[in-house]
């Protein structure tokens, strides 16, 4: 009977296993190279030197990211872990890749090892619709499971951008998601401040408990309290059974306060009662009910002008607003449309990649609004574009200047504008889609630079797809 193996319980390959490898990596891989500690060449093969165009012998000895700029062989050899799966870009060319350090016998890392997998991604790609397929069914599932549950459906990474307004958005939400805190966002309707109500529930220490939302603008006063504090069997006719509130759905989580400017007074000092002793009383009963739950309020009124003028209280203002988040609009972060417009379509055409684009002359057309409606009216014009056009792969300027007549164009300073003769408005509108390539430019730069070159966190901070940012990183190159 043969005997079955045991793993020695070595922490990685050794040297010797390397030596053992190579004559594999020679002959099985699109192309291999070894590093020494320093990160520098000590070894390639030939087809890897074809591949980029150079001779062993002018490499050898040379710092492994002065030949290929994009590896992150340095980046195994200092940490001492493989990447085991990876897409390298290379002239335009995808190469799946996979890097393993080498140990000597006191475990110490003394270089590592790649091999290009794959230099061509066709041979993938029943892999990867079927990791898309199976990606849309889990977000599916994720979406009906926090409408019958009371969980979160949105992280930071739904919050789409990479202008600096939205970067410090974000940075503002992850100080706020670690400290448990009251947060007040401020903001235009349709900004997204529910997106970032629910990512700083995901993101904190409550993230397992309930996320409970409120939207005072949509329930009728006489009945908030009852909604709040919950209600007492045969406190009032048709009470025939005790009722939980939301502060006592949402203990141990997060209460989500929307539009909490719209507030009456008479409910705003129970509130503030409510959150400074941490307890409830249910509507006809005098049992106090203990609470616990971290407030994130949100609205899009001003304030700091209704406490002057006497319509909100003061205190509570002071209570909810510990953390200010102020949420721009989308006409103050239009350097983030074209990425919202990415994000947005591959939500509508059921998956990243596999729907309608947008073309720069529409992008152009779209920046020339007001967007009263911010990214929820985005939303809807791109909806309605698709409709409109049933099937269409690519969303041009006509197919959006047919749904956008009712908006309000952005304010010009120029005074001859109503003079503008037809064609030196199209030669302002080629002026604006150069404007907007550049700004996603700056965007995509702006999200490297905060990544120190990860394309895959990039892509995850602005909100797109991997395979997007390729797209879009090759278009700049």
């Amino acid at each position: 009977m043969s005997q079955s193996y045991q793993p020695s319980g070595i922490r990685g390959l050794t040297r010797d296993m390397i030596d053992a490898l190579i004559a594999m990596f020679e002959k099985a891989s699109a192309g291999a190279i070894a590093v020494n500690r320093d990160a520098k060449i000590t070894w390639i093969n030939d087809s890897y030197c074809r591949l980029l165009g150079v001779r062993a012998q002018d490499v050898l000895g040379q710092p492994v990211q002065r030949v290929i700029p994009h590896t992150r062989m340095p980046e195994v050899v200092a940490s001492g872990d493989p990447l085991l799966l990876d897409i390298m870009e290379h002239q335009g060319q995808q190469l799946v890749v996979t890097r393993l350090p080498y140990f000597n016998d006191d475990d110490e890392v003394v270089g590592a090892i790649a091999c290009i997998l794959y230099d061509d991604l066709q041979p993938l790609t029943p892999l990867v619709a079927r990791y898309r397929r199976l990606h849309q069914d889990l977000q599916a599932a994720r979406k009906a499971l926090a409408r019958t549950a009371r969980g979160t459906r949105y992280s930071l990474s739904d919050f789409t951008g990479a202008s600096p307004q939205a970067l410090d958005v974000k940075r503002k939400a992850r100080l706020a998601a670690g400290r448990d805190v009251p947060v007040l966002l401020l903001g235009e309707t349709g900004t997204g401040k529910e997106v970032l109500a629910q990512s700083i529930h995901a993101g904190s220490g409550r993230a397992e408990q309930p996320f409970v939302a409120v939207n005072l603008a949509a329930i009728p006063e006489n009945l908030l309290e009852a909604e709040f504090f919950g209600v007492a069997a045969g406190a009032f006719t048709g009470a025939d059974r005790n009722r939980t509130g939301r502060f006592q759905l949402a203990s141990g989580g997060t209460l989500f306060l929307d539009e909490v400017g719209d507030m009456p007074l008479s409910l705003q000092a129970k509130l503030l009662r409510a959150l400074q002793e941490g307890e409830v009383e249910p509507v006809g009963s005098s049992r106090v009910v203990p609470v616990d739950v971290r407030l994130v309020a949100a609205t899009s009124r001003d304030l700091e002008a209704m406490v002057a003028e006497g319509s909100f209280r003061s205190d509570l203002y002071y209570r909810l607003n510990v953390l200010e988040i102020r949420v721009p609009p989308l006409r103050e972060r239009l350097a983030d449309l074209g990425i919202l417009c990415e994000s947005l379509l591959a939500d509508l055409t059921d998956g990243p990649g596999l729907g309608a684009e947008i073309t720069d002359d529409a992008l152009a057309l779209l920046a020339r609004h007001h967007w009263p409606g911010n990214i929820r009216e985005l939303r809807n014009v791109l909806e309605r574009a698709l409709t409109l056009d049933d099937g269409a792969e690519i969303l041009d300027r006509q197919a959006l200047a047919q749904v956008l007549p009712a908006l309000e164009p952005l304010p010009t300073n120029d005074t001859d504008a109503g003079s503008r003769t037809g064609h030196n408005a199209l030669a302002g509108t080629r002026t604006l889609a150069e404007a907007v390539a550049s700004a996603e430019r700056e965007a995509i730069e702006s999200a490297l630079a905060a990544c120190r070159g990860n394309r895959s966190q990039a892509a995850r901070l602005l909100g797109i797809s991997r395979s997007v940012f390729y797209q879009k990183l090759s278009r700049l190159s």
